[in-house]
């Protein structure tokens, strides 16, 4: 019976269910078309004014909207960044790769779990997408903020001809202004913006590149992560915006979350505000650039975020809101892991298009094979499903199940919990206690009506399949705790 429920739920390994490689539709003098990967640190989901912020403001970013395809129900890997990078990177899931928390993590003493190990950065024998189109003539740059272990396993041990700012650290060294204290960054004029500064670089990489290659240019922002730095530039202009927005008191901006933990309703910091408005920038300029060397009809863009937006901290005020989602970064709630993505492949993307069609990160690394014209490779890219069909105007990629996987104390006061995704079912796990959620997320957005007690075949039959795939892939899994004391537990709360 469960077999027969779900026997055509693919899993997120790559099943080359769809057409062949795909005809290129671009025609440069380079041959294969360049590829700009957009990658913003914290992003809600709501965080832009494409995707609904009646506050923040992106003009660049909603123009590359209306040239290509913008992804409504797009998940990031995992709820945390050094996971979904190395998703992204690899194809693989963070359970399969076995980068499962923010590096490098955090132990707390008096959990009730104790987290399973984790990797210290990226495997070097893992094959990246910088790699393989390294190996297939391509120039490969990387900027801003990689995350994904420190020396021994930068970036340009992962295939990645130039590194610019890419270190081990989740935030700036020192902050959003010059001197940076990056090795991989050479110090600007004292209170040079990070932000401009790295879109600076890309934008001289592309003017400076190899005219006979394609290239890949993954900007990967270190905004909008703590710290809130407001770019001040931009800053005078959202304190004299947030004066026309309602007097509201703290009750009203936001809601208790376990007691203690706050969970933001509105968008109203004009300092965050500008942080998303100097990413907007950094694209706009990159994308100019592009368009004035001639070369914006041969690039596609991808432009997506590595988690939630970070709507929950103890301390007040908290940077963003994810709202109509419930939580944010860190959790496998929505608020956690749905984000803004979008795509503009010009010959294959429709312009303005939207799809509510679920797709996460892995599906990257075989979608850029496929749109450059390159075999792919389902023995690397194994928990991707390459999105082309859907670029190229089908309706849907057929069904299939999103599994996360997060055994993990976040600090954010998410507990180590797993989900999965099937036909607008969402189920969670949370391990301390075995709990189960069940939601319909076409009618319950915001995760707030728990049917796991009203569905219980549905709940059985899930919650096997996600069994099923964690088992395949061996994915570690975390203990009890002998040293666990309750009351200990609550004296440190906020780990």
């Amino acid at each position: 019976m469960l077999r027969c429920l779900f026997c055509s739920l693919c899993v997120l390994v790559s099943v080359s269910t769809f057409w062949g490689k795909p005809d290129r539709p671009f025609d440069s003098a380079q041959g294969r078309p360049n590829v700009v990967f957009f990658l913003v640190d914290d992003l809600g989901w709501t965080d832009l004014s494409c995707y609904g912020s009646d506050f923040h403001e992106s003009p660049h970013i909603d123009r590359l909207a209306e040239s290509g395809i913008r992804f409504t129900q797009a998940y990031a890997a995992c709820g945390v960044c050094s996971p979904t990078r190395a998703a992204i990177l690899t194809g693989k899931s963070p359970a399969r790769v076995r980068i499962l928390d923010w590096l490098p993590g955090r132990d707390p003493a008096h959990s009730k779990l104790l987290p399973p190990e984790d990797l210290p950065g990226l495997p070097l024998e893992e094959v990246t997408i910088a790699e393989v189109l390294k190996e297939n003539g391509y120039q490969t740059y990387f900027a801003g903020k990689w995350h994904l272990g420190a020396e021994g396993y930068e970036p340009e041990k992962q295939g990645f001809d130039i590194n610019k700012g890419g270190v081990d650290n989740g935030a700036p060294p020192s902050g959003y202004f010059s001197p940076y204290k990056n090795e991989k960054l050479s110090d600007g004029p004292d209170g040079e913006y990070l932000t401009d500064r790295l879109a600076n670089e890309s934008v001289e990489f592309i003017r400076n590149r190899d005219k006979e290659k394609p290239f890949l240019l993954y900007h990967a922002f270190y905004s909008v992560h703590t710290p809130i730095q407001a770019d001040p530039d931009q800053l005078g202009y959202f304190k004299e915006k947030a004066k026309s927005l309602p007097d509201r008191s703290v009750d009203e901006k936001y809601e208790l979350l376990e007691g203690a933990w706050t969970n933001k309703l509105y968008h109203d910091r004009p300092d965050y505000a500008s942080m998303v408005k100097s990413v907007d920038d950094a694209v706009g300029a990159i994308l100019g650039e592009l368009e004035t060397q001639g070369i914006d009809n041969d690039t596609i863009v991808i432009f997506t975020s590595d988690n939630g937006g970070l709507s929950i901290n103890l301390f007040l005020p908290t940077p963003t809101s994810n709202k109509p989602l419930r939580n944010g970064k860190a959790w496998l709630t929505e608020g956690g892991i749905r984000i803004p993505t979008i795509i503009r492949a010009p010959g294959v993307t429709q312009p303005g298009r939207v799809s509510d069609e679920p797709i996460i990160s892995m599906d990257f690394f075989p979608t850029i094979l496929d749109l450059v014209g390159i075999e792919k490779r389902p023995d690397l890219h194994q928990d991707g499903t390459s999105l082309f069909p859907l670029l190229d105007g089908a309706e849907g990629l057929g069904r299939r199940d999103l599994i996360w996987y997060y055994p993990m104390y976040s600090g954010f006061q998410s507990r180590p919990s797993a989900a999965i995704l099937a036909r607008g079912w969402k189920l969670i796990e949370n391990f301390e206690d075995s709990s189960l959620e069940l939601y319909l997320l076409e009618d319950d957005i915001g995760e707030a009506h728990n049917l796991a007690d009203v569905y219980p075949e549905t709940v059985h039959a899930m919650r096997t399949r996600l069994w099923e795939y964690l088992d395949d892939v061996n994915a570690p899994m975390p203990t009890i705790n002998p040293a666990f004391k309750p009351s200990m537990s609550k004296r440190n709360k906020y780990w």
